[in-house]
């Protein structure tokens, strides 16, 4: 639901009421993961996706069938080969969808009523205030009951960061301090995922499952080096949802005219900006400097970060030259492993936007678990992601 967050808070602001489909979890191959979500108003505006067209149209019927009843529900879409017109993913997954009405009430006015309407009006504060958080780049998560007792089914709590929340989960107060909790950490992973509360915890008579949705501030991006590559980089870095700085020590290369689409600009040294960040592990630093006295201080501290992934442009023979350089600064063996370089993954690139899209590609495989091998004839997941297992929900058949 939060991958749509900016379109569904402006509904919200609106006044609209709407139903949002949200994948729960999937099994085997499936075309979008966990949170990805569609949105149907009460007029038959649809937005998002939740399965890349193969149930977008069974699914869009639920959300009607939602607004009309204003009760949640959770629907399983399987591979069906028997029947060629069967509701099902063609390409052979298994993908859980929950689906929950939203009334929401425009600025000053009172909330609608309808059918559920205490359990669907109790749920709009939450769900309104994590649209608005995950739109904003705010930190904060939306826990939503997907499974256990009918009366509290779509139930919905925000967690923020310092632990303070808003809502309830309506059942046992001590399921609140649980779900609390347990959702707080899964936000400080950055994750989204199934999490089941067993019945001591709930105190709700029998175990409840948890969609957790997690929004944290877009990634960095950090692109050393105001040179032509950069640019096309920066687009591209933009196109991933990065945030992405450009920092380069020669203001007449670092400028707004040159590089419009990076969200913050810095001219300074490119070590001491980095000693000034604070980066969490999902950082990633691309060195275009190209030039020792800037690549290697640089280096030297940026190989020392917990980030996701570091690079450095040059010649093979500029690579070799430049991994001496640090190990005369105390650089060990381990430390030089992580640097990729040659920057990029071989794709024959020469102009700045093919070489920006290998960059691109080898981050992404790093980040995902890819090769970077061709798929064609491969016989390894295109999807290398482990599955999350949590509960019925989660389970792999």
């Amino acid at each position: 639901m939060l991958d749509i967050a900016d379109e569904l808070n402006r509904w919200v602001e609106q006044g609209r009421t709407f139903a949002v489909a949200t994948v729960v979890a999937t099994n085997g191959s499936a075309p979008r993961q966990p949170g990805a979500a569609l949105a149907v108003d009460s007029d038959g505006t649809a937005i998002g996706s939740v399965s890349g067209g193969c149930v977008e149209g069974a699914v869009y019927e639920l959300c009607q069938e939602a607004l009309q009843t204003g009760q949640s529900v959770l629907e399983r879409f399987g591979y069906s080969d028997e029947d060629a017109f069967a509701v099902g993913l063609t390409c052979g997954g298994i993908i859980d969808i929950f689906i929950t009405p939203v009334r929401a009430s425009a600025p000053g006015a009172a909330a609608d009523s309808g059918p559920a309407g205490d359990v669907v009006d109790s749920n709009a504060a939450p769900l309104a205030a994590a649209l608005a958080a995950a739109s904003s780049g705010e930190a904060a998560a939306v826990a939503r009951i997907i499974e256990g007792p009918a009366d509290l089914l779509g139930r919905a709590l925000l967690v923020r960061p310092d632990g303070s929340h808003t809502g309830s989960l309506g059942g046992h107060p001590a399921l609140d301090r649980t779900a609390v909790e347990e959702t707080r950490a899964l936000l400080d992973a950055g994750r989204t995922t199934t999490l089941e509360i067993g019945a001591d915890g709930s105190q709700c008579g029998q175990p409840v499952v948890l969609l957790v949705e997690s929004s944290v501030p877009a990634p960095r991006m950090i692109v050393f080096g105001a040179i032509d590559f950069a640019s096309a980089l920066v687009r591209v870095g933009k196109f991933l949802n990065y945030h992405v700085t450009v920092c380069d020590a020669r203001p007449v290369f670092a400028t707004r005219t040159r590089f419009p689409d990076a969200d913050e600009i810095v001219v300074d040294w490119p070590h001491r900006y980095l000693d000034s960040q604070d980066l969490d592990s999902r950082a990633v630093l691309c060195v275009l400097t190209h030039d020792a006295k800037f690549d290697v201080p640089l280096l030297e501290r940026a190989l020392k970060l917990p980030v996701a992934y570091v690079g450095a442009m040059g010649s093979r023979r500029t690579h070799f030259d430049r991994q001496q350089r640090l190990r005369d600064v105390g650089l060990t063996e381990l430390e030089l492993n992580r640097l990729r370089s040659p920057i990029g993954l071989d794709l024959g690139a020469r102009t700045p936007e093919e070489t920006a899209l290998s960059i691109a590609a080898e981050i992404v495989a790093n980040r995902r678990g890819g090769t970077g091998s061709p798929l064609t004839g491969a016989h390894t997941p295109i999807h290398h992601e482990a599955p999350r297992t949590v509960g019925r929900i989660g389970e792999v058949a």
